[in-house]
Order: structure tokens, then sequence, then C-alpha cells
């Protein structure tokens, strides 16, 4: 199968078009510099030049594509807009030709599960940060024609990156590690390897299927935090604070989130492999 990967060469990207090489599929990648395709030649992919912006381009890769992951992500005052313009475009050039579309959300759309652990049928309470995104996966799951697919990464680590890394670079950098609010709050994680066997996995999933990619216990921030700083000090940053300096990034951040994939499992066949994020750290 060919495969077209909006986000190639990202820290996610990088991790799915090497599974895809490895389960036979080809692969053609989004490349907005020369840089990344060269990374993406050096992976025994392809490189298609472009960007979110260029929709004429998208459309000429897809349309070549027997299937299509979207993993791109541009972080601007236009995110949504160039996210919603880009699944917009990948889903009519598929239209009437049953070919996967899988789209990334993230688990910040369901807010906080206030303890409980949430599946696929949880109701969504997004902060404001992401509240565009569950108009965005409605818009693929009921796509007609294309098999379009949702897949909710829980917070990704592994590779030397993710928000664990991030905290691993504070330490280094500033002697300390700073996290929004108490540190209370739980994440759940996903290893990237984990994660993008899923996505190979996915592209066997019936049209309008949605998965939380999670793996393990979720695990208070402070604690994880502690882990990474390897003996640095943890400061916390209140909210307010945070919200001045960081908007409303801030309030994803301190989300308490407990998550099943038990769906992915049973459906798809999914078995994450990967140490979990304690020990990974």
């Amino acid at each position: 199968m060919k495969v077209f990967v909006t986000g190639a060469t990202g820290y996610i990207g990088s991790a799915v078009v090497e599974r895809l090489r490895d389960f036979g599929h080809q692969v053609l990648g989004l490349a907005r510099s020369d840089a990344s395709a060269r990374k993406l030649e050096s992976a025994g992919a392809h490189a298609a030049r472009g960007d979110l912006r260029n929709k004429v381009g998208l459309a000429r890769a897809a349309r070549e594509s027997d299937a299509a992951i979207h993993l791109a992500m541009e972080y601007s005052p236009h995110t949504s807009e160039l996210d919603r313009g880009a699944v917009d475009t990948i889903l009519e050039e598929f239209r009437l030709t049953g070919r996967p579309f899988l789209y990334t959300s993230g688990i910040w759309v369901l807010g906080d599960t206030g303890g409980a652990m949430a599946d696929e049928e949880t109701a969504l309470h997004p902060p404001p940060l992401v509240a565009w995104r569950p108009a965005v996966e409605q818009l693929v799951v009921k796509a007609q024609g294309p098999r379009g697919i949702v897949i909710r990464p829980a917070m990704v680590y592994g590779r030397g990156g993710g928000f664990v890394a991030n905290f691993v670079e504070q330490a280094r950098k500033n002697g300390a590690v700073r996290i929004v609010g108490s540190g209370e709050n739980r994440w759940p994680f996903v290893h990237v390897d984990d994660l993008a066997d899923l996505y190979v996995l996915a592209l066997g999933a019936p049209a309008g299927s949605l998965y939380f990619a999670s793996a393990g216990p979720s695990v208070p921030v402070k604690q994880v935090a502690r882990a990474a700083a390897h003996g640095a000090p943890v400061e916390t940053v209140p909210l307010e604070d945070a919200r001045r300096a960081m908007g409303p990034v801030a309030d994803a951040l301190v989300l308490d989130q407990t998550i099943s994939s038990r769906k992915a499992v049973r459906e798809l066949g999914w078995s994450p492999k990967s140490k979990p994020v304690m020990e990974e750290v």
C-alpha cells in the first residue's frame, strides 16, 4: 500500500514512517524543506514537497496514494484553520474510494475525566486550546466514501521526545523542572513506538472508527517530573501565572485523565510492548 503521511519527519511521524516501511508499505511523506526531503529519502520514503498551506500539493499527494495519515500540525494562530483545510482536501480526494484516512486528534479533547476511566464513549469537555478538534473528528468519522478513522494519542514519550524529554532538558539547562499546578493531576502515556504500531494496524480499521492510544496506568505529573529531574528540584507554577505566560496550553497541562485503550486492543490486536514511562525515564 502507498501511504501519504503529513508530518512524516516529525517526532511521531518518523516512527510511523519506519513502521510502515517495516510492514512493506511505500511511504510518500510531506516535506517542507530540502532537509526534510533528504531525511525521508534516507528512511526509504519518497518526498512530496509542500506544507499544510499548499492544498494543491496535498491533493496531488493524496490522489497518488492508497491511504493517508495526517500527523502534521502547525502551531500558530491559524492552527485550526490549516488542520481543517488539510482534512477537507484529503477527504475530497478520497471521496467515493473507500481509502483509509487516519486523523490524529488527542486525549485533551476529553477534558478532565474526574477520576473516572474514560473510553471512546465518554462525553467530551475540551479545554479552549482544542475546542475546535471534536468537530474535525466528526467530519472524519462521518465522511461518506473515505474510510475515516480517528486516533487520540495520550502523552507520547520515548526516543528522546515528548513532554518527558522536555522535563529532562529543563533539568539540564535550568537546574530545575517547572510544572503547572500542584502536579497531583495524572497524565496517561504511550510510547512513540507503540503508537506507530497502532497507526499501521488502524489502516485496516472499519470506517468511522475512533481509538484511544494509551498504555499502562496514568501517572501523577509531579512523579514523572521528579524522575526526569534526576535530583534537580521540581518547582510548581500556579495555574494563573502559567496562563499569563503560556496561554491556553496551561489549562491542558493540568487535566487529570485516566484512559482505557481496550477498544484498540480488542478490535485491532494492538499490544503495547515498550517500557512504561517511569522505567523509560
